[in-house]
């Protein structure tokens, strides 16, 4: 595989990836002999756009999906276009309602990217940020586990997260750090202006450049045994108690 092509696979990653950007699809391969309602939705939406469809057997899409749940479809397609952060202030100042942002901190694993991806998309981010180097970009198991998100949500790879974040912070963008041990409660947090909600790496959490460059640092109040949540999971509670706080206004 070329560095600008990759393997999209999944019914709904590709779905998505015929909905929103078609344009990216160099060939699509379906499971033969294979026939339901999900399935037959997709191919049906690919020869609406005049799509040639390849049939495969399952080990060639096992090979393609690289032992990936395929769900009996697979898209070789061009890589997402992903923003740098010399397109971030455009994309900012573009906006018609308070930025609203998640920015992960290095953050490793595809399957905890994909699952911020969703929880993003759900809560009506406008943009996640993450830094290029030490972290995971979109793969397809990103995309995978996104189930189309990765297509909705622009993406933003800095080569410098404590610049970015000075320079989102003197567009008027309040930056709140998830951190464990912070004083504040989340729910005692104003989330309904422009905000930027910072989440580490699996593990380690914020690193000292990132945590020194919040404005606040927030926790999620833990009644159990365990002391700390995975990153998509604390991704999701931290959104969607702002997009909580944000609809009340609306």
């Amino acid at each position: 595989m070329t560095a600008n092509k990759q393997y999209i696979f999944g019914l709904h990653a590709v779905q998505a990836l015929l909905e929103k950007h078609p344009e990216r699809i160099l060939r699509l391969y379906a499971l033969q002999d294979r026939h339901d309602k999900k399935l037959d939705a997709v191919l049906r939406a690919a020869r609406q756009i005049n799509l040639t469809v390849d049939y495969a057997s399952r080990p060639e899409l096992d090979r393609m999906a690289q032992e990936g749940n395929h769900q009996g479809v697979v898209a070789l397609c061009t890589r997402a276009h992903t923003f740098s952060e010399n397109d971030l202030r455009s994309l900012l100042e573009n906006l018609t309602e308070p930025a609203f942002l998640l920015i992960l901190d290095g953050v490793q694993d595809p399957h905890n990217l994909g699952a911020c991806f969703r929880s993003a998309d759900a809560a009506g981010v406008h943009a996640i940020i993450a830094p290029k180097d030490k972290a995971v970009g979109i793969t397809p198991v990103v995309s995978k586990v996104a189930s189309g998100a990765a297509e909705s949500v622009p993406f933003v790879q800095v080569t410098n997260l404590a610049r970015t974040l000075e320079m989102i912070k003197e567009m008027g963008i309040w930056v709140y750090g998830a951190a464990g041990e912070a004083e504040q409660s989340l729910f005692q947090a104003k989330l309904t202006g422009p905000i930027a909600i910072v989440l580490g790496a699996e593990g380690e959490g914020l690193r000292r450049l990132t945590r020194e460059s919040c404005d606040v640092l927030l926790k999620i109040p833990m009644r159990g045994s365990v002391s700390s949540l995975n990153v998509s999971v604390a991704a999701g509670v931290f959104l969607f108690e702002a997009l909580r706080q944000r609809c009340r206004l609306g």
